[in-house]
């Protein structure tokens, strides 16, 4: 157990690490830093043409600005040496410098005027060598819209800027307006490997389920003669990584037919209509290459209960859910298209998404049984080089609760370990290893721990080792460490037997027993209590309210549910209710609580009283050597002494290059002596794990 102050987390399960930054798709996914460095450049281009522009409005005209009455007076001053008239530019260079300037500019807005002034005077210096040179191009008269022409330049790139960006803004981007509106589905390709009935493990009656729309997809006319109409729509419901989506994939590939898959966010957009118009674009889509599959992942984003929140009717999400309600059942004709959809929040759904014609038909895809997960392992160990000591049966027997997609990271992970210990095959203390680096974290032996916190720690598991021991309805106990792993300082593992579908009252008792053995052992031998039993204290509480207000185990109050944690809250409609009992039960409820752990606590204290010497004995153990495998255990309690070492099954090194050394130093230090036979560490996870007290 944890023994740091401030931890508070529920030690009810395992933890799960939690999705890892970025991803597809995202600014750091493939191709999305490309993307931005083409939007940068597109940018700068246009900031440079603009400014370019600017300038040459701003910064036409070169040299001195002159008005027309002082271009008059140099020529009369005889200043003028030559002069050029290009359109309606004037071009002068003076015999002298005027203000610093001897090349002049200046636009003539009238080039006729100019000749009607200044004609004869110029004539006359040409004759008398005044001017050496000039040109007039009197033949030639600009038009007039040719001085709007950069006006015309700048309001043309403003224009073109503005559709880029609104374009983007709106999807335009990527294939026009009407792209906006179309649905994002995803068609499996023929490229793609096709998933079959045979890459589902572990769900033999949920096959058969759908065995009927592969057989109707692939003969309707056998359906048809018979009157039989094949289910609209199938729900797919369970827990997450129970293979909702792989089921779906693997009812295509049967089928061989088309399969759209979309997710139910892809629905939902900011502008309203938009969900609704992909919502009927995707049954076009589906209609055009009937017979198909529409599978909705994630059905609970677009398929919530309406009028559940603050939008109202005109909610784009409720709008959305209706033109899907009256797609898969209303006045048009689907012929040959079913839509199968995943969720593991089916309470939450519209009871019209549920109804008969819409989804007919609702396969529960649960937590796979002992044969199930031996299927699964199966699956997933034929790419992988297993060891002669890999019994992927006890694997099963010993990982229950574990789901399709956990069995799957936990084989990768062994994979991953053996690598890293330079092994050619994957071993058991591989697959033991990564049972506890998946549910706990990795081992952290670098943390500084002072003596009182080992001390505490040892104590505080042996107290839990030793109720469990001697309880005759807790799973046995099968590894003890007082090493810190992930965000606990120690644990006491806990493997099952067997699956169990139900809990009676007595297991539910000890249960709490077994999680104050911790805390007990504190108060008991070392006259003192912390802060790191505050997990097991949650996990009692939980247990024991659990049994009076859900389950009806309380002689005083009877078999009546006070529990409404199961109903769902939705803003708008529930804040106004009120709890379904009165405030004198519920003062009954906090007695009958109580009671409870005041029993549980003087049957923990007895036990541990009783065998104090060998929790002592246990504790001193772990003081010394950190760990205690399960077998030694058992047999320190059975014969107050440890195996003797001859009777250690010798390490495997058969899997092992010769070149490389043996089993990593680190490994060795916590390896617990065995006895022949027995598991080499913990290969099963419990319903429940002690001491998992999280930070």
């Amino acid at each position: 157990m944890d023994n740091k102050p401030g931890n508070n987390n529920n030690p009810n399960g395992p933890g799960r690490p939690g999705p890892g930054p970025g991803g597809p798709g995202g600014s750091g996914g493939p191709g999305g830093g490309n993307r931005r460095v083409r939007d940068i450049g597109f940018y700068a281009l246009i900031l440079v043409i603009l400014l370019a522009t600017v300038f040459s409005l701003t910064n036409g005209n070169r040299g001195t600005e002159l008005n027309y009455s002082e271009i008059i007076d140099l020529f009369e001053q005889k200043q003028v040496e030559s002069f050029v008239i290009s359109g309606n530019e004037l071009y002068l260079y003076l015999r002298q410098p005027y203000e610093g300037q001897q090349e002049i500019t200046r636009n003539l807005r009238d080039v006729d005027r100019f000749y009607e002034d200044l004609g004869d005077l110029i004539r006359e210096q040409k004759a008398a060598g005044i001017l050496t040179e000039y040109d007039d191009n009197e033949g030639f008269v600009a038009p007039w819209w040719l001085s709007f022409l950069p006006y015309l330049i700048v309001v043309g790139v403003f224009g073109v800027l503005w559709y880029v960006m609104m374009s983007r803004a709106t999807g335009a981007g990527a294939g026009g307006v009407a792209k906006f509106s179309k649905a994002r589905t995803k068609v499996a390709s023929e490229g793609q490997t096709k998933k079959t009935f045979a890459d589902v493990a572990g769900c033999d009656e949920e096959k058969e389920e759908l065995q009927e729309i592969v057989e109707f997809l692939k003969n309707p006319a056998a359906y048809t003669a018979m009157g039989a109409r094949i289910p609209k729509g199938v729900l797919l419901v369970g827990p997450p990584g129970t293979g909702k989506t792989l089921m779906a994939k693997a009812v295509a590939g049967e089928a061989g037919v088309q399969f759209l898959s979309i997710s139910g966010s892809d629905f939902v957009e900011l502008y309203v209509g938009v969900g609704a118009s992909r919502v009927r674009d995707l049954f076009d889509q589906a209609k055009k290459v009937a017979p198909a599959i529409i599978f909705i992942d994630e059905i609970d984003a677009v398929g919530r209960q309406r009028g559940s929140g603050l939008g109202g009717g005109h909610d784009e999400r409720e709008q959305t859910l209706n033109q899907l309600l009256v797609e898969m059942d209303g006045f048009s004709n689907n012929e040959g298209v079913i839509v199968m959809a995943a969720t593991n929040r089916a309470d939450i759904l519209d009871n019209a998404l549920l109804r008969p014609g819409r989804f007919d038909r609702q396969v529960y895809i649960g937590l796979p049984d002992v044969k199930g997960r031996e299927e699964i392992l199966k699956v997933h160990a034929k790419d992988k080089p297993l060891g002669d000591d890999v019994n992927l049966n006890s694997i099963a027997r010993g990982t229950a609760g574990f789901s399709g997609a956990d069995l799957e990271n936990l084989l990768n992970e062994a994979a991953l370990l053996a690598v890293r210990r330079h092994r050619r095959f994957i071993v058991n203390d591989d697959i033991d290893e990564a049972i506890l680096k998946v549910a706990m974290g990795p081992e952290k032996k670098s943390r500084v721990i002072t003596d009182k916190e080992r001390r505490l720690t040892a104590y505080h598991e042996s107290g839990h080792a030793i109720a469990a021991k001697y309880l005759e309805h807790v799973d046995p106990v099968h590894y003890i460490t007082i090493i810190p792993r992930g965000q606990a300082g120690g644990f006491t593992l806990m493997r099952p037997s067997e699956d169990k579908s139900f809990q009676a009252k007595s297991d539910m008792f000890e249960q709490i027993v077994m999680a104050l053995g911790g805390r007990m052992a504190e108060k008991l031998f070392l006259d003192d209590i912390s802060t790191g039993a505050s997990g097991d204290i949650q996990q009692a509480s939980k247990i024991a309210r659990a049994m009076v207000m859900q389950f009806g185990m309380s002689d005083r109050l009877g078999p009546i549910s006070f529990d409404d944690s199961g109903h769902s809250l939705f803003i708008g409609r529930d804040f106004g209710t009120t709890k379904s009992y009165s405030e004198e039960t519920a003062g009954i409820i906090d007695e009958e609580v109580k009671r409870i752990f005041d029993e549980a606590s003087a049957k923990c204290e007895a036990l541990l009283t009783e065998h104090k010497e060998q929790l002592i004995a246990v504790a001193e153990y772990l003081l010394e050597h950190e760990s205690m495998d399960g077998a030694d255990f058992d047999y320190f309690c059975e014969h107050g002494h440890l195996p003797p070492k001859t009777e250690q099954a010798p390490a495997p090194k058969a899997e092992e290059k010769p070149s490389q050394p043996e089993t990593a130093p680190e490994t060795e230090q916590t390896a617990p002596p065995q006895e022949p036979g027995q598991y080499k560490g913990p290969d099963e996870r419990p319903p429940y794990w002690v001491d998992d007290i999280r930070k």
